[in-house]
């Protein structure tokens, strides 16, 4: 059964590496959690976002995920990382990420398209499911990857967005990515010409390209389909829930498939639609909770309720705690 407070998908488990070499760089306490993760190939993204809100309240730096991503090396991401190095041009390099962006992270799609002349690129993750330095890190290891894994003297960026609030440090944004910065946009993204796309990898390797294309492939066909589905389910049944229509009708229908085969996927997990809906509307009602501008009654209606009892005797039900108790617990976790 998935975990009720997180997040479907797996991680490359050379990421756990990139935060240990951070840590250790920056003599920083490591996490027994991050520890735990060391040498495993693949890890749960729910372990990725854990392990980043303990650094983030840990070391209280800004910007950290831009930091974290300095350090990142092409074995940090498998052969993905290596494979750029040995393409011809940059817009190869990026279409090899595209083609193989499951390797490092499995459970959410990575978004590429086209406006005018710019390519826009970011990852796919419902922002309930991120903080600010998830998003920086994924956006400044695909910035690093252009840059430093293709060996580029000057990369051309023309904008990039975040989803969340704008910090106070905007400048050092600015100064790391080298262009136009914006916050509370609705996707995080990487804005790059079109032009630039052209620019050549002066040590391309066609040769060597062949041979980890194929190991490349290897390896995406031997990851499972089943955590890129249930990305899918969790998107839809977000969306269910924004409509007040969180039933299997309107989430099979969205994906394209009939309810017997919804409910047959769910039931090779050990699962059901209900206990799926249960788990994403207490992750959101616990992000909800963090909220002190929200009330009860706007949490219940934004879980999909009709009344605020009705949340309230769920949550209960889910935690065996009333939604106030928990509140007060996880805003004052000491007293």
């Amino acid at each position: 059964m998935p975990k009720s407070d997180h997040y479907t998908g797996s991680v490359y488990g050379g990421l756990g590496h990139l935060l240990l070499c951070f840590c250790q760089d920056q003599n920083i306490e490591i996490p027994q959690q991050l520890l735990d993760i060391q040498n495993l190939e693949r890890f749960g993204y729910h372990q990725w976002y854990d392990i980043l809100c303990l650094l983030d309240k840990q070391i209280k730096q800004p910007a950290l995920g831009l930091e974290i991503a300095k350090y990142v090396q092409p074995r940090h991401i498998g052969v993905l990382g290596y494979l750029a190095q040995a393409c011809t041009h940059l817009g190869e390099a990026i279409q090899q990420y595209h083609d193989f962006y499951r390797l490092i992270y499995d459970g959410g799609p990575l978004m590429a398209r086209i406006e005018s002349d710019e390519i826009l690129i970011g990852w796919d993750v419902p922002k309930i499911f991120t903080t600010q330095t998830t998003d920086e890190i994924a956006l400044a290891i695909l910035y690093q990857f252009l840059l430093k894994f293709t060996h580029q003297q000057h990369l051309v960026i023309n904008r990039v967005d975040f989803r969340h609030p704008q910090p106070s440090n905007v400048a050092y944004y600015q100064k790391y990515f080298n262009c136009p910065v914006r916050f509370s946009q609705p996707h995080s993204f990487l804005v790059i010409p079109l032009q630039t796309l052209l620019q050549p990898i002066h040590q391309a390797d066609q040769t060597l390209q062949a041979l980890l294309l194929d190991r490349a492939k290897d390896q995406l066909a031997s990851l499972p389909d089943i955590t890129l589905l249930d990305a899918q389910i969790q998107h839809a049944i977000l969306s269910g829930l924004q409509q007040q229509q969180a039933n299997i009708e309107y989430v099979s229908h969205k994906l394209g498939l009939s309810v017997r085969t919804l409910q047959r996927h769910l039931k090779k997990q050990q699962s059901s639609f209900q206990q799926r809906v249960q788990d994403i509307r207490l992750a959101l009602a616990k992000k909800y909770l963090l909220d002190p501008h929200l009330n009860l009654q706007q949490i219940a209606l934004l879980l999909g309720y009709s009344e605020q009892s009705a949340f309230q005797r769920a949550f209960k039900q889910w935690t065996q705690q009333t939604p106030q108790n928990w509140r007060k617990i996880a805003n004052n976790p000491l007293k």
